[in-house]
């Protein structure tokens, strides 16, 4: 006895993703890549589609930063920060980049410059110059 619920319910977990999904997975793939050649020092890199709050592309050196356990945690900083310009009322003002600094590391966020990936850069303070981080963030953003 078929179960319509269950069948269609195993139908969309083996949906094979859309070309468009394909697509941004490898540009999120590509930008963690470039972001690890260009600061090796980095501690975690990842690309994280906004929408769902899901990684597409990870990368981290240790235990110490698990970048795809923190994604939806990321997001949520990235939306809260956006309401939080609306409760200012700033409609006009777009977020560049979010900082959080810590004793020993330096977590660096920035939304694409479409507005559909977030990048998620760790560094040390003391093997890595910020301003370089961020301009690199930027210029990987846009």
């Amino acid at each position: 006895m078929p179960i319509s619920f269950l069948s269609r319910l195993q139908a969309l977990a083996s949906a094979a993703p859309s070309p468009a999904d394909s697509a941004l997975r490898t540009r999120a793939t590509g930008l963690v890549e470039s972001l690890r050649r260009e600061l090796p020092e980095a501690l975690a890199v990842a690309a994280i589609d906004l929408e769902q709050a899901q990684p597409l592309a990870t990368y981290s050196v240790g235990k110490g930063a698990l970048p795809a356990k923190a994604a939806a945690h990321l997001v949520e900083v990235v939306r809260l920060k956006r309401r939080a310009l609306e409760v200012l009322q700033l409609p006009t003002e777009k977020i560049e980049d979010i900082l959080i600094t810590l004793r020993e590391q330096l977590h660096l966020l920035r939304v694409s410059q479409d507005g559909r990936l977030l990048l998620y850069l760790v560094v040390s303070p003391y093997d890595t110059n910020l301003a370089i981080a961020r301009a690199l963030l930027q210029a990987h953003g846009s």
